[in-house]
Formats: C-alpha cells, sequence, structure tokens
C-alpha cells in the first residue's frame, strides 16, 4: 500500500466516477476507509506523473467512498483520473507511539522464522475479514497470517526483520 522508503504512501485508488459533476469513486486502503478525506492535497498519478490535487469535498457511499477534486469539473475530466493510485506525503501521517508502525514501514522487510530460516521479503498486504496477511516473495510466494504474539514475533524497523513462528514448509 506504499512505495517503500518513499515520501510517498499510496492510500488508495480512484476505482470508479460518481455522478456528472467529476466526483470520483474512490477505494481506500484506510481503516476506517473514509479517513483518506482527512488528507489534502491528494497526490494522483496521472500517466505516470504525479499530480497534487485538493480535496474539496467527500463522504462515505454505500461501502466505498466519493470525492470532488480540484481540476476535475465534470464527467469527462473525473474519467482522466480512473485507475490513478492516490498517496499523501509521508509527512501528512499523524506521529506514532514507539513501538509502533504502520503497514507502509513492514513492506520490504525481510521475514525470519524462530529458527533463524529467512522466509523471503513483505510484498505486500492483504486485508482478508478476519485477519491481515503478509504476502512474502523469495524462493516463492508465502501468505504468513499477521497475528501478533501468536504469528508474528516482533517488528524490528531498525534492522528491518519480521520475526515469526511459522514453518518454512509452508
Amino acid at each position: 500500500m506504499a512505495e517503500a522508503g518513499a515520501e510517498r504512501v499510496i492510500v488508495g485508488r480512484i476505482s470508479g466516477l460518481y455522478g456528472v459533476q467529476g466526483w470520483v469513486r474512490v477505494y481506500s486502503h484506510t481503516d476506517p476507509r473514509d479517513n483518506i478525506l482527512r488528507y489534502s492535497p491528494w497526490q494522483v498519478r496521472v500517466g505516470g506523473e504525479w499530480r497534487a490535487l485538493a480535496v474539496l469535498g467527500g463522504r462515505r457511499h454505500g461501502k466505498g467512498i466519493v470525492a470532488r477534486l480540484a481540476d476535475c469539473q465534470d464527467r469527462d475530466q473525473a474519467r482522466r483520473l480512473l485507475g490513478a493510485e492516490v498517496a499523501i506525503g509521508r509527512a501528512q501521517l499523524p506521529e506514532l507511539e514507539s513501538g509502533e508502525y504502520y503497514w507502509t514501514d513492514l513492506l520490504g522487510l525481510r521475514v525470519v522464522n524462530k529458527d533463524g530460516i529467512e522466509l523471503g521479503r513483505v510484498d505486500h498486504l492483504l486485508e482478508t475479514g478476519g485477519n491481515d496477511v503478509l504476502v512474502l516473495a523469495g524462493e516463492r510466494e508465502r501468505l504468513i497470517p499477521f497475528l501478533p504474539e501468536d504469528v508474528v514475533l516482533g517488528v524490528d524497523l531498525e534492522t528491518g526483520v519480521i520475526r515469526v513462528d511459522w514453518d518454512p514448509d509452508f
């Protein structure tokens, strides 16, 4: 949900159009989903280029979010944003307490089991409803449930390692 080590944090994607006055549907990665509306401007990647767009309005709509962005006055202008990633500047995120981290901080970290066997690096995370899942890239893709104290034994951002209780054959 982010570009590892970047100044930008991916917080969503423009997934559709809403109405005829330039509003867009947004798939949000924030929790709760409407937290994405607290940040402005959004950085929107259009045609490989990042553009800062002020959020002029927004609200929950059904299970999703709709938003009105600057420079987006009608459906045709909104259509150019379809599929665009939505990011915010890392500095826009609230400060965390010691020992806390954002999901974006986990991307690229090495995952090592309690026996010292490296299982791969965090490629991305999945939200499954029951629990979140670390998706590792390495010799093969691995899916490891993000269950603190049960499976995930520790996250050390300074050394870039997540320790897990996980059998390497899974």
